[in-house]
């Protein structure tokens, strides 16, 4: 039995691509997208007519300038999804526009655009996940979603602080970025971490723990990977987020793979309950230098991106 199938046993396998052919390929329960994934989609020939398509529906209407650029991109985003969920048998990930990131209202109302949009297509929105960067503003407009049945993916966590913040928040579920929180401390301390070492790891361990020990329903799916060893020392975490290159490679070996994380470790981890609000939320992920960093550049690229899908909206206008 390979290493995916062995994985598959105890914990909800995702697939990181914008890439319909890996999905249909690996056979994950949901996927997961985001500005760049679907940017690197969109660039591609066989993805085209999905752009067309979305054009189409809207050019020689009654938009025109940011307005029809902003209904073009969100056609796009759904009409990826859709064709997502024809191939995956549950969510799929869609993402807010990141320069909503500190906008609790703009990230409510463009939420509830695209669940509509999905809802007019014939899509539950039990199927949608909306995704949303982990900022206060953020955290805060989902928790007014969920309270709508809308549910949410907090996406761009690299802190304890943001965690805790979506459980509190009863957000349905968050996704930790393992390899981004990995590739800062190699940055900075020029150390070559490997599997428990791992600091992405040790963060997504204690998160699982905390929610598990607490009774939280908030998912934790691992997420960004840099190498198959992250995975293998996050297994038995609820879900996690593989691109097809390290899909493949779990899909290549037959070695086995154990349950590392576990409700059973989880009730005896020593940690303590803590509550936030918004100065404490604030404070704590201040003095967490690489999760402030990580955050804010993360929510830049993703916001650059977006600017990259509009000008390629716009030629094609």
């Amino acid at each position: 039995m390979t290493q995916l199938d062995q994985l598959k046993k105890f914990t909800t396998v995702v697939a990181d691509t914008g890439d319909f052919e890996a999905m249909k390929s690996f056979k994950p329960q949901d996927a997961t997208t985001n500005p760049s994934l679907i940017l690197q989609a969109a660039s591609k020939s066989e993805y085209r007519h999905l752009i067309d398509k979305a054009i189409s529906e809207f050019k020689g209407g009654d938009l025109s300038g940011q307005a029809l650029t902003n209904a073009v991109l969100d056609r796009i985003l759904v009409l990826f999804g859709l064709e997502i969920l024809k191939i995956v048998p549950g969510r799929v990930s869609t993402e807010v526009d990141a320069r909503l990131s500190f906008d609790t209202q703009g990230t409510l109302d463009k939420a509830r655009e695209l669940i509509s949009a999905y809802e007019k297509e014939g899509i539950s929105k039990d199927r949608v996940l909306i995704k949303i960067a982990s900022t206060w503003e953020g955290i805060k407009a989902a928790e007014i979603l969920e309270k709508e049945g809308i549910h949410c993916n907090l996406t761009l966590l690299f802190s304890f602080a943001q965690a805790v913040a979506c459980a509190e928040a009863k957000v349905q579920l968050i996704s930790p970025f393992v390899g981004r929180i990995l590739d800062w401390h190699k940055a900075n301390t020029g150390e070559d971490y490997q599997g428990d070492a791992d600091p992405g790891v040790i963060s997504v361990k204690a998160i699982y723990n905390y929610y598990k020990k607490f009774g939280y329903n908030t998912e934790v799916m691992g997420a960004s990977f840099r190498n198959k060893g992250e995975i293998l020392a996050l297994a038995g975490c609820d879900l996690l987020t593989i691109s097809p290159g390290l899909l493949a490679e779990l899909a290549e070996s037959e070695d086995e793979v154990e349950a590392k994380l576990t409700q059973e470790n989880a009730a005896k981890d020593p940690v303590e309950k803590i509550s936030l609000d918004e100065k404490t939320f604030r404070l704590m992920l201040n003095e967490d230098a690489m999760a402030t960093e990580k955050t804010a550049q993360g929510i830049r690229n993703f916001a650059a991106d977006i600017v990259k899908l509009e000008k390629l909206v716009n030629e094609a206008l």
